[in-house]
């Protein structure tokens, strides 16, 4: 086990990385625990940015998450969402959880269904079809009074035993680093990068990554330019958008298709816990939000047989 920073505690976002073992690095972003305290009992409200799966685990008060398709609300102690190409907004009391991100080859392992099919989605992970399985790591986690690090190798030893790398393996994690990329914008160039033609490519990213390849790269350098934007520290959309777009017209259309509102209006709103979560994951991690995480160690030797 391998502690990778806290941000001490200061304010009302407590969060602690935990940098995933060698022999499962390849399957997830990071695992952290979080304590939120706001002032006076309220809550701490924000918005989910696009990203990869995530597994939420409280075990205080839940939040309330609200489905990017304007469904119901979801309050429940386990909380799972798809790969996310819209924000979420969020309403956090005072409570602490443990938060896993799945890398696609980490889907591909441990969920026994298309991406696509949960694609901008949140649920009670207990009711789930794809994310039940996970029920008795919350239970176990609850039960868990051994602190963070006796969590954290209980929440390992689980994933560790739950299933064998997919044989897709090598090909999947190939076509994240080049997505991750940012001189790489075509699909086509995708597609030849990794030696497979584009309907390949096609049913791999929906199968694995959830969203068709030519939405992920815009997705990639929409997240560049808020990422750059939100620990640029004053600078404007202008100092920071990525170099790919045509200009600021074009950031703008595509700022509002996957956050839903315009940089102004998102520049504007408060952001307690996501701007405390993405600087303490920068200044530790070296990268502020998952989906621009390098897909870690992966050795052939790993692919099931």
């Amino acid at each position: 086990m391998r502690v990778v920073g806290s941000n001490g505690g200061v304010g009302q976002v407590k969060v602690r990385f935990f940098a995933p073992p060698p022999d499962l690095a390849a399957c997830f972003t990071t695992f952290y625990k979080m304590e939120v305290r706001p002032e006076r009992g309220g809550t701490l409200a924000d918005y989910l940015q696009p990203e990869w799966s995530n597994l939420r685990f409280f075990m205080g008060e839940p939040p309330r998450a609200y489905p990017p398709d304007g469904g119901d609300p979801v309050a429940s102690s386990f909380q799972a969402t798809g790969p996310s190409s819209l924000p979420m907004r969020f309403e956090l009391p005072a409570t602490s959880m443990w938060g896993i991100g799945l890398l696609p080859l980490g889907w591909a392992r441990f969920i026994a269904a298309p991406a696509d099919r949960y694609s901008n989605s949140i649920c009670n992970g207990r009711e789930s079809e794809a994310f039940s399985c996970f029920t008795g790591l919350h239970d176990a986690l609850t039960a868990c009074g051994n602190g963070d690090a006796g969590q954290f190798d209980l929440i390992t030893d689980f994933f560790r035993n739950l299933a064998p790398m997919p044989r897709d393996a090598a090909r999947i994690v190939k076509v994240h680093e080049a997505m991750v990329d940012p001189y790489l914008i075509e699909v086509g160039a995708l597609a030849e990068q990794v030696g497979i033609t584009t309907r390949t490519l096609e049913r791999l990213c929906k199968r694995h990554f959830g969203f068709p390849p030519r939405l992920l790269l815009r997705r990639q350098r929409m997240m560049r330019s808020l990422a750059a934007f939100m620990l640029s520290d004053g600078k404007s959309w202008t100092e920071t958008i990525d170099r790919h777009y045509h200009d600021q017209a074009h950031f703008v259309h595509e700022f509002h298709t996957f956050m839903g509102m315009s940089p102004t209006q998102y520049a504007s709103m408060p952001h307690p816990v996501l701007t405390a979560f993405m600087e303490e994951r920068q200044r530790i991690w070296g990268s502020p939000v998952q989906t621009l995480d390098t897909p870690r160690h992966f050795s052939p030797e790993d692919e099931a047989g």
